[in-house]
């Protein structure tokens, strides 16, 4: 059986990582080395999988420190609103008054 550091698809970074150039479709010189490239894709996912469970965490921590800070700024903007609608009530209150002056009876002392 032919060693992966023996292939000539085989290459060994600087600082000691293992990488393949094989190709599964076209290059693969003998059964094990499908066997081997499916194992060092399963790897590399996994490896993905685990950056994107700790980037997630990472993100729900943060979630957790904003949250008082939202509940906060929400409970503010509820009294800047309720105070707004507080300054603007007069008008709606004070069109009901004029209401019941349209309802009086012209003035016959003109004609």
């Amino acid at each position: 059986m032919l060693q992966c550091k023996d292939c000539e698809y085989f290459v060994r970074g600087e600082s000691g990582q293992v990488g393949f150039r094989c190709d599964p479709f076209s290059t693969i010189k003998e059964p094990d080395c499908l066997v081997k490239w499916q194992l060092i894709k399963i790897s590399e996912t996994s490896r993905q999988m685990d950056r994107m469970v700790k980037a997630y965490e990472a993100t729900v921590q943060m979630y957790e420190k904003l949250a008082p800070l939202q509940e906060k700024m929400f409970r503010h903007m509820e009294r800047e609103i309720d105070d707004m609608d507080e300054t603007e009530r007069w008008k709606y209150e004070h069109g009901d008054d004029d209401e019941d002056d349209d309802d009086q009876e012209p003035d016959d002392r003109i004609n």
